[in-house]
């Protein structure tokens, strides 16, 4: 393994609190040679964060902060692993305009980003669809059905892909089967494998990398990679630069997920 492109830090405002210098001391044992701090961007104006304690972006106020310590970070580690500047951004139904503000402001600081789908949109509310087993419950009840919650989500997806977010819009589309997080408890009654390798097909069309996101695969109710291993397949197939990521919230997740992976997916 030589790089992990998906990495949470400090400023996480749902994470362990490791320090920047954790992330990469352990990013070095592993002998990684690239590292991308993508942390959770801050949401955009006059979205109202549905999760309990509002913690799923970082605070706008922090942004500079953080820029200016990965610099520091990447001239003192540089003769070690390189280090990359990056965000995870959501696409949320509705913030478009919002969104392509906050890039066409901030997209100078970033060498990497990603942009994911954790919010869904159901009669003017918004949804948080990973954040407990409960909540998806919840959500699946208020919807009407599993299935209404999985058309939901990659139907948003497929918006994030074809959404006008100006020039600095991420290039590597997030975890794209997030929704399966709680499949072993929650599962559709309809297959969606037609839908995700459309999905691809456009992803492929518009010259976007694949998140290949190992976290799902040690989620007790997922049990399987975003995407699994099907996917990662037709998108090599395809020509899809695969990017993987552990999405790491505390340094010793460094890795997770990666001998579940593909190994032609780092191969090529």
């Amino acid at each position: 393994m030589k790089n992990d492109s998906h990495v949470h830090s400090p400023y996480c405002p749902h994470g362990s609190g490791d320090s920047f210098e954790e992330y990469i001391e352990q990013a070095i044992t592993l002998e990684m040679e690239e590292l991308t701090f993508t942390e959770h961007a801050p949401l955009p104006d006059g979205f109202i964060d549905p999760t309990p304690d509002r913690d799923s972006g970082m605070e706008r106020g922090q942004l500079l902060d953080y820029f200016q310590e990965l610099a520091l970070l990447k001239e003192r580690y540089k003769e070690k692993i390189t280090i990359k500047t990056g965000l995870e951004v959501d696409y949320i139904e509705g913030f478009e305009a919002e969104t392509k503000s906050f890039l066409n402001q901030f997209g100078k600081y970033l060498d990497d980003s990603i942009l994911s789908v954790h919010f869904i949109r159901h009669e003017n509310e918004w949804h948080c669809i990973d954040f407990s087993d409960e909540m998806f419950k919840s959500i699946a009840n208020k919807l009407g059905s599993v299935d209404a919650v999985y058309s939901s989500y990659f139907d948003t997806l497929e918006n994030s892909i074809a959404a006008d977010l100006g020039d600095f819009k991420p290039k590597r589309i997030g975890h794209i089967t997030l929704v399966h997080k709680f499949q072993q408890r929650f599962l559709p009654k309809k297959n969606y494998d037609q839908k995700l390798y459309s999905i691809l097909d456009k992803m492929n069309k518009q010259g976007y990398e694949l998140d290949y996101n190992g976290a799902g695969a040690i989620k007790p109710l997922c049990l399987e990679p975003y995407p699994p291993e099907r996917f990662v397949k037709y998108a090599l197939h395809l020509g899809i630069p695969v990017r993987y990521g552990s999405d790491a919230h505390q340094a010793s997740d460094l890795g997770q997920g990666y001998d579940t992976c593909l190994a032609e997916a780092f191969t090529k």
